[in-house]
């Protein structure tokens, strides 16, 4: 794809790599770089890949839905395993952006092993700001801006390199949605892993080996960054960067055809919002994680114009 870097950056084995600086991102690199998440298994290529993101419904649907010949950014890419399904799975240009180099070497190993040729890895931090503006007609980030120390800070900088009229998907852990793991980080605080295996739904559930479960273990229990965040709270993200609301899961409403989650839905009221977060508490998605995504559109904007001091 075209030049989407602004800044000057080392090539280190096809990574297109930035020095990582701040000391909050490294603590997170580190931690990353011990056990990176999710892993490879050695019989991976293209076709398990393949048929791993087409078993992930979000992840299909934004298979079906970018067309073709678009450049598509991933934002935390960890090992690259979605990033790399996006460029198996579509005719399309992509970027995995990642601080943790470890992970990124997985994903390029994977990549250059596989001769996936539509796919681009950059080691930088958010905050650095490497990227150009108006690049990528779609950015996804689920599960990574609360890893950060500022997640409206990452979200301000990563919104300028979105094209007017792309999209961004933004997935954080919710205030309410993680309080079932919250209460068992501290039984796993005090009781340890055995206690945990058998009352972790995705532990109990899936057929994770030894290193999965530790990594799993690791990142929803033992991670040294981590924000909680509402609905309400990304939907003011959206209205400062003139981002159009989509739609969300939860949803924001009461619908709950999740099928379409591309359509432009309505965004509810305060009040059915509230309540579909509070349901989080009880359902899969809190007891997965307790993750919420917010989809959008941007419109046209100058950036230089809209500020909010109480966010910033």
């Amino acid at each position: 794809m075209e030049n989407f870097l602004k800044k000057k950056f080392i090539n280190k084995s096809g990574i297109l790599s930035f020095e990582i600086k701040d000391e909050k991102t490294i603590k997170v690199t580190e931690f990353y770089d011990e056990k990176p998440f999710p892993n490879y298994k050695d019989d991976d290529n293209k076709s398990t890949i393949l048929n791993k993101g087409d078993n992930n419904f979000l992840a299909n649907q934004f298979k079906k839905f970018i067309g073709y010949k678009k450049n598509v950014l991933e934002v935390g890419c960890g090992t690259g395993q979605l990033s790399n399904y996006f460029a198996i799975g579509t005719n399309n240009n992509i970027v995995g952006l990642d601080p943790t180099i470890a992970s990124l070497n997985l994903a390029k190993e994977f990549a250059d092993k596989n001769k996936i040729s539509n796919i681009q890895f950059v080691n930088a931090d958010i905050f650095d700001d490497v990227l150009k503006d108006e690049v990528f007609h779609f950015i996804w980030t689920n599960g990574v801006l609360h890893h950060t120390k500022n997640p409206y800070g990452a979200f301000k900088i990563l919104i300028k390199s979105l094209k007017t009229e792309g999209y961004v998907l933004v997935g954080l852990y919710n205030k309410l949605g993680r309080l079932r793991t919250i209460l068992r980080r501290y039984i796993f605080k005090f009781f340890g892993r055995k206690v945990i295996e058998k009352i972790d739904p995705t532990l109990r559930n899936l057929k994770f080996d030894e290193n999965e479960k530790v990594a799993w273990i690791r990142d929803q229990y033992i991670h040294p960054l981590e924000s909680l965040h509402t609905i309400d709270e990304v939907l003011k993200w959206f209205k400062i960067h003139d981002i159009e609301f989509v739609s969300s899961i939860p949803s924001s409403d009461f619908d709950y055809d999740y099928e379409n989650i591309f359509e432009k839905k309505s965004s509810g009221t305060f009040f059915s919002r509230i309540l579909n977060q509070i349901l989080m508490i009880f359902n899969s998605l809190g007891s997965d994680g307790g993750l919420f995504i917010l989809i959008g559109r941007k419109n046209s904007i100058d950036y230089n114009k809209k500020t909010d001091n109480k966010i910033i």
